[in-house]
């Protein structure tokens, strides 16, 4: 069976086409690399890409990070080429697959098909590979529960593509991933005629809803790219935003955004601290027969205790790594 609990506070972009980023990927302290096969690669690239990816695969160390290949979509004749001559050749070292624009659970069913009968004829463990996928369309987001229910046993996590997904909705943008002035809401005028512009989020929509629907179905919600790979603290920010909705982490799409969604999606001392003593105050309270306690003067219920637990599992997982 897929895992389902892997760690995915970073996960960095690298294009099939660039020889160098492949050889440097796995030193960069990500979480997860995904190899592109898809939008960072042009049309007349894709086979010489496709080719790249596997000699890198079978070139360099890769045990220090999971390993994704975002093949090219449904839609086009490069796919299933993507899938087959990756993990025929590689299918020992792939550990996911990601699949763009995925608008129903048909799209998950046919990649999730390919593996099965690829893993079959190469002997491999049953399920080993999993399915990532990007919401990034309408129709995506509009099915988003249904694919979620799609193929258990290998669907992974879901990532918010948010480029495509304003294309998709023909929304108004600027900075992908970032804020848009316009969507913004004044103020009444206040005693002196003075007006105040509050900046609202255009996205937390789209990833609360993917949020919750991965949620409902044992997945992991990830937030996609941050697009102006200067800009320090608009991607903390975004990356904030996202972890505040659910998300447990985003895209780094250029080297220096890894440490940033790491440094974001990983829990501080004190927050670390508080679970701590949350878990501890209950394990003694259950000994001397109470039902309930307080900690810093504050009731601890059963709903804080299932967020102690789930920051634990985590920072568990991030010490052993």
């Amino acid at each position: 069976m897929t895992e389902k609990s892997r760690l995915h506070r970073s996960e960095l972009a690298v294009p099939g086409t660039n020889l160098r980023a492949m050889e440097k990927a796995a030193t960069l302290g990500a979480d997860v690399v995904f190899l592109d096969l898809e939008d960072a690669v042009a049309p007349d690239d894709k086979e010489r890409a496709r080719a790249n990816v596997i000699d890198a695969l079978g070139t360099h160390d890769w045990s220090a990070t999971a390993i994704s290949v975002r093949i090219n979509g449904l839609d086009t004749h490069w796919c299933y080429r993507d899938v087959v001559d990756v993990v025929e050749a590689r299918g020992e070292i792939v550990d996911t697959v990601l699949v763009p624009k995925v608008g129903s659970p048909s799209d998950v069913e046919f990649v999730g098909t390919l593996l099965d009968q690829i893993e079959q004829r190469r002997g491999l463990e049953p399920g080993r590979i999993g399915i990532t996928i990007l919401i990034e369309t309408a129709k995506g987001m509009a099915n988003v529960e249904a694919i979620g229910r799609a193929r258990p046993d290998r669907l992974e996590a879901m990532t918010f593509g948010v480029a495509d997904y304003a294309a998709s909705v023909q929304a108004r943008t600027t900075n992908i991933g970032g804020a848009n002035p316009d969507y913004a809401m004044l103020t009444d005028a206040d005693a002196a005629g003075e007006r105040q512009r509050h900046w609202g989020d255009q996205w937390h929509f789209g990833i609360s809803r993917m949020v919750a629907a991965c949620r409902a179905e044992g997945l992991r919600p990830i937030d996609g790219p941050f697009g102006d790979h200067g800009d320090a603290e608009g991607y903390r920010a975004a990356a904030r935003r996202a972890a505040a909705l659910g998300c447990e982490g985003k895209w780094a799409i250029h080297p220096s955004q890894v440490d940033l969604a790491n440094e974001v999606f990983t829990p501080s001392d004190a927050e670390v601290d508080r679970a701590e003593r949350i878990l501890q105050a209950m394990e003694e309270a259950a000994k001397e027969g109470k039902g309930a306690v307080s900690l810093d003067g504050r009731l601890i219920d059963a709903a804080s205790i299932r967020m102690a637990e789930n920051l634990m599992r985590k920072v568990e997982q991030m010490r052993s790594r």
